[in-house]
């Protein structure tokens, strides 16, 4: 997406701004004061996935969201490093330069695993990760693991990035997040058929899945013993809620509380609810 163009009437756009810092050029929205929350969404959203939950988190705390290498409006600057491990070392590697040193880190879907791999390279939030609908199994195909605006459509046909955008319509958009188990309103509708419609978004979330592995961490899981609060909504038809449960089983300092009537974009649907159990972590 072009910045700042297509950032003027992007949610929370007076938050936003750019960083360069190799090998990327990061869009961050930062607003607040207090301790420091770090925001990470899944894969084929960005920060606006948060807009709900971002300022009012910012009333009481310190927020940052940064867009995911190539998606949203950060700029990829190195194709090979969208893996597991590459965005983890980049996004580590941002927060040290800009001195950001969070109390709290809160991931979604794939952004989870993203938050405990930085953990396990040497980020230490003093009061652990939050994990909403954690995408922390493997599963046949690309579908459940992966954001499924983009995963599911991908998984059934081989479409490249720029039929994928040029073929997406809003009624695909509004059965596809359906599917996840969420129901969004019209502004977040509009606001994933954008992100559907950018060719660069969608390669870079392409690039997102074929690099993606989570057999390392799930390895090393049960050496994980900073605090993890898993969230999952029980109607979540992407990343099932017994992903959640096995995690916290394996976990050696997490706790688990399930939201009834929510999918996987449990926090887009109940900001409210969601800022609430972060706020009392």
């Amino acid at each position: 997406m072009r910045w700042p163009q297509d950032a003027k009437d992007w949610p929370l756009a007076q938050c936003s701004r750019q960083v360069l810092h190799r090998p990327h050029r990061w869009h961050i929205q930062e607003a607040g004061e207090g301790a420091l929350v770090l925001l990470i969404h899944g894969a084929g959203g960005t920060t606006q996935s948060f807009r709900g939950i971002f300022p009012i988190l910012a009333q009481t705390n310190r927020v940052i969201a940064v867009d995911l290498p190539g998606q949203g409006f950060t700029q990829l600057g190195a194709q090979q490093r969208c893996g597991l491990d590459h965005m983890s070392e980049d996004l580590l590697s941002l927060c040290r330069n800009q001195g950001w040193a969070p109390d709290l880190i809160v991931g979604h879907s794939a952004g989870v695993a993203i938050a405990l791999r930085m953990w396990e390279l040497g980020m230490i939030p003093k009061r652990g990760i939050v994990g909403i609908n954690a995408a922390l199994g493997n599963f046949k195909g690309v579908a459940g693991w992966l954001f499924p605006i983009m995963a599911k459509a991908l998984a059934v046909t081989p479409f490249s990035a720029s039929i994928f955008a040029s073929t997406t319509t809003p009624a695909s958009i509004r059965n596809l997040v359906k599917g996840t188990g969420s129901q969004l309103d019209q502004e977040g509708l509009d606001l994933y058929y954008r992100l559907a419609k950018d060719k660069g978004h969608v390669d870079a979330t392409l690039s997102m899945m074929s690099q993606w592995s989570l057999d390392g961490l799930l390895a090393r899981l049960d050496k994980v013993d900073c605090p993890v609060h898993l969230i999952t909504g029980l109607s979540d038809k992407a990343v099932p809620p017994h992903v959640s449960t096995d995690a916290v089983r394996t976990l050696t300092n997490a706790r688990l509380t399930e939201l009834p009537n929510l999918g996987h974009l449990a926090h887009e649907e109940d900001p409210e609810t969601i800022a609430q159990l972060i706020l009392d972590t």
